[in-house]
């Protein structure tokens, strides 16, 4: 039989399939590839916050977890959000005015005064008054 005009991906007499295996290889990189490409993509929030030093490094953390295994792009978007915003912080300056407040209402403390210095003072006083 003439075999010549056989395309060489047609399987051969042996049972070695080219085309076959080559597809296999090719199958399996792409699917590594989508697979490290989805985790990296999920874990960009968390880059971002950790780069930044987020305050809510942990929510942005949880909200991407929660992407990764739920597949719901709102938690992504949500972790995307936290991670690239910086909400203000009202707890610092309350707290500095409430330092400052509590401050001024402080009346200063006298310093303890040993037991002989006691029965004197009240003399020394008495002395002066007298003088006046």
């Amino acid at each position: 039989m003439a075999t010549g005009h056989i395309p060489r991906y047609v399987v051969a007499a042996d049972g070695s399939d080219y085309l076959f295996s080559a597809m296999v290889v090719f199958f399996v990189i792409i699917v590594v590839l989508i697979g490290v490409g989805y985790l990296t993509l999920h874990s960009v929030p968390e880059k971002m916050a950790h780069e930044n030093n987020h305050p809510q490094f942990q929510l942005v953390g949880i909200l991407a977890l929660l992407a990764l295994f739920t597949h719901n792009g709102l938690f992504w978007i949500a972790a995307i959000l936290v991670a690239g915003f910086q909400f203000p912080d009202f707890a610092t300056p309350m707290k500095n005015i409430a330092d400052a407040i509590r401050s001024l209402g402080r009346s200063p403390v006298p310093d303890a005064v040993p037991e002989a210095a006691q029965h004197e003072a009240p003399v020394a006083e008495s002395t002066e008054t007298r003088e006046q």
